[in-house]
């Protein structure tokens, strides 16, 4: 594997599906490239697709709101989404789609190494399980992925349309506070724990 920005650079220029053809920019991903936690959507909307940046719209600054919530900000965590590009008219992805993109995603969270990743929506849900279930049933759950922890939520467009003071924003809200306990419960890497010897002075 290569470093997280040259996959980046790979992507920028990657012809694999029809989506190349008619995006502005690829949106590839931002946050810090060692984040514990990872937030993965479905696809770039139009804003994401002309700034070149995920979750810069409404859902966006919803999605900031929730992670100041919890004590973060977004710069602490990395959020990305399945696609890279905009499908035309934000219409569904379609499987040689998914499939000419998953090699980006898959090598994202290899090279990030997060311990905890929270899936937006139903179809970035579906996608990372690998079969047919609805956010709402599987919401806030806590579900073991390859040595991770995944936390579905709504996706916070779903949740503004359901109106800021509605039960789904109620319900992101108990989320996120589980994303938040979920965090604090995680033991220290072993390189953030001090070296006995360091500590006494001995190097």
């Amino acid at each position: 594997m290569g470093t997280l920005t040259e996959l980046g650079g790979q992507a920028a220029v990657c012809t694999k599906c029809r989506l190349a053809s008619g995006r502005t920019t690829v949106v590839f991903g931002s946050g810090a490239p060692d984040a514990d936690l990872v937030f993965i959507g479905e696809a770039p909307g139009f804003h994401e697709d002309k700034q070149g940046l995920p979750f810069v719209g409404a859902a966006g600054q919803l999605l900031e709101q929730l992670l100041n919530g919890i004590g973060l900000k977004r710069d602490e965590v990395y959020i990305c989404n399945v696609l890279k590009c905009r499908p035309p008219g934000n219409r569904d992805p379609m499987a040689d789609e998914i499939e000419a993109c998953t090699p980006y995603l898959r090598e994202q969270i290899a090279l990030i190494d997060p311990r905890v990743i929270v899936s937006l929506g139903n179809f970035a849900t579906q996608y990372l399980l690998g079969r047919k279930i609805g956010i709402t049933r599987v919401r806030g759950q806590k579900i073991p992925l390859d040595g991770r922890t995944l936390i579905p939520v709504l996706h916070p467009a779903a949740v503004l349309r359901g109106g800021l003071a509605g039960s789904s924003m109620k319900q992101t809200e108990e989320d996120f506070r589980t994303i938040r306990a979920t965090l604090d419960a995680l033991p220290p890497k072993l390189a953030d724990i001090p070296d006995p010897a360091e500590q006494l002075g001995l190097f």
